[in-house]
């Protein structure tokens, strides 16, 4: 199997690969995260999937013949209102106490190039994440976890988060921020095998 670069430093994009054994290097993409005005919400994460792997190409050795790029982003939305990664702990309270009680949409783009052919795929995965009602003691007990930094809407699902999770539509996996579906799906039609 090729080695895929991920355009990307996520700790859970990582654990994802690792599960599908996938091997894979990181190469994490700086990039400004502004987007066009007009674009729909929804569009924003494969949007800003492919300018990561834009920056990842141009730091890759023109010598290569045959590899692979994977970008990804994630972002949360409730009320047309786009929660992001919170800057710090007061900001993250205040997204978790927007949040609690209420479902939100979770939306994943995610973005393969295979340089061999120069062909690219692109997914959208969109999700569905209700939080049961959280006591103010709750939201401060959460955000002592330290699990807000550094993720779309200030927390993980696979973490302590899960305790005020109430229901999903869709998967973990995309809410974690790579589809495994989507991927695999991707993978298959660029002709990457996993068998």
């Amino acid at each position: 199997m090729d080695p895929i670069i991920l355009a990307s430093s996520s700790p859970r994009r990582q654990e994802i690969l690792t599960k599908m054994n996938i091997p894979f290097t990181v190469m994490p993409s700086q990039i400004d995260e502004s987007y066009p005005e007009n674009l729909a919400h929804e569009k924003i994460p494969e949007y800003l999937a492919i300018e990561k792997l834009k920056v990842a190409q141009k730091n890759i050795s023109k010598d290569l013949e045959s590899f692979w790029i994977l970008g990804a982003d994630t972002l949360v939305l409730l009320d047309d209102k786009i929660y992001g990664k919170p800057e710090d702990q007061d900001y993250a309270s205040d997204m978790m106490h927007e949040l609690q009680g209420k479902t939100h949409t979770v939306v994943t783009g995610i973005v393969l190039f295979k340089g061999k052919k120069h062909s690219l795929s692109t997914r959208t995965s969109v999700n569905k994440v209700t939080f049961a009602s959280m006591t103010d003691e709750e939201i401060d007990w959460y955000m002592g976890t330290g699990e807000w930094h550094g993720v779309a809407g200030g927390y993980r699902i696979q973490g302590q988060a899960s305790c005020f999770i109430k229901s999903i539509e869709g998967t973990s996996s995309s809410i974690m921020g790579l589809p495994i579906f989507e991927l695999y799906d991707m993978l298959k039609e660029q002709g990457y095998t996993l068998l």
